[in-house]
């Protein structure tokens, strides 16, 4: 017979996945959610996947592909569909072919063949070489617009380092970049229990695993951060409670080029992509802030009061 003891613990376990998996739902869009989001909709992004010996790379794209690229990159945990209020943007969709992505490890989105006994990438080399089969789907003679946003950041970062040649300019908001300032929670250690895994959706343990060697991979992109010359703007919101608000200061440390620019909300939150939707959008269509012979630019402002 099962002992008092045991069926508490299993009790226990299943609460406390359960209060994990409803604290980080709101990160992760169902299937479900985005059928019933587009079901009464005319213009859709068009899903595919993009296949080669070592990857399986889930994408959601709109817009012409004769119009600049713009490469949208989710976060831990997150999905392509994290962005979706830019792929429904019809400012937007008429200016850019915009192409959101699920990294390796996310959705549909994995390695295979030799890689294939690697639970989970990790490496954000890895995760950035990955992304490169997308900049033969830029069929413009434009450069591509690279955004990154959380931990998706420095994967941005990094795939920009590996084709500078191809990019016009990089955005990280909400950047997680600084690997002395790298956030652990009450909950960072049950997300690790093998147990507990088990009851958790797949993204939300292949966030913790990134997590917890992501300071590590930080101190690996220090060069890049120092070597960036494409155009770069760093967001950053002073309410964030994801992303330590001084990424900001570690950035205007480490990149070098004075072809970078910081913008602190401080009222703003983590998901700045949704509450600051409007100054995002001007700076695409309106590439007023990315201008030659551009000087390091310290902006800051009150907007922001939505908060995360």
């Amino acid at each position: 017979m099962l002992s008092f003891k045991f069926l508490r613990s299993t009790f226990f376990f299943l609460l406390l996945a359960t209060s994990l998996s409803s604290c980080f739902s709101r990160y992760i869009i169902s299937a479900k959610q985005v059928k019933k989001h587009y079901a009464e909709r005319k213009i859709k992004p068009v899903e595919q996947i993009i296949k080669n010996d070592t990857l399986s790379l889930s994408i959601a794209s709109i817009g012409a592909d004769t119009l600049p690229m713009l490469l949208l990159i989710h976060g831990a945990p997150g999905s392509l569909w994290g962005y979706m209020n830019l792929l429904d943007d019809e400012d937007l969709q008429k200016q850019f072919h915009i192409v959101s992505v699920d990294r390796v490890g996310y959705g549909k989105s994995k390695l295979k063949s030799r890689l294939k006994k690697k639970r989970y990438v990790t490496s954000i080399e890895t995760q950035a070489n990955a992304l490169l089969p997308i900049f033969d789907l830029n069929k413009s003679d434009e450069k591509v617009t690279v955004l990154g946003r959380s931990y998706g950041a420095p994967i941005a970062a990094k795939l920009v380092s590996m084709r500078p040649d191809q990019v016009k300019e990089l955005i990280m908001v909400s950047p997680v970049i600084d690997p002395e300032k790298e956030k652990f929670y009450w909950f960072s250690k049950w997300g690790r229990n093998s147990f507990i895994q088990l009851f958790l959706p797949g993204e939300f343990n292949t966030a913790t695993a990134e997590k917890y060697t992501h300071a590590d991979e930080l101190k690996k992109l220090i060069p890049v951060w120092h070597n960036l010359e494409v155009p770069t703007t760093v967001i950053q919101g002073g309410n964030d409670w994801i992303a330590d608000p001084t990424n900001i200061d570690f950035a205007k440390k480490h990149i070098k080029s004075k072809r970078a620019q910081y913008i602190f909300l401080y009222n703003a939150g983590h998901m700045i992509t949704y509450t600051h939707l409007s100054m995002i959008k001007e700076m695409l269509l309106k590439n007023r802030l990315f201008q030659d012979k551009i000087s390091s630019v310290d902006t800051h402002t009150n907007e922001g009061q939505l908060g995360n």
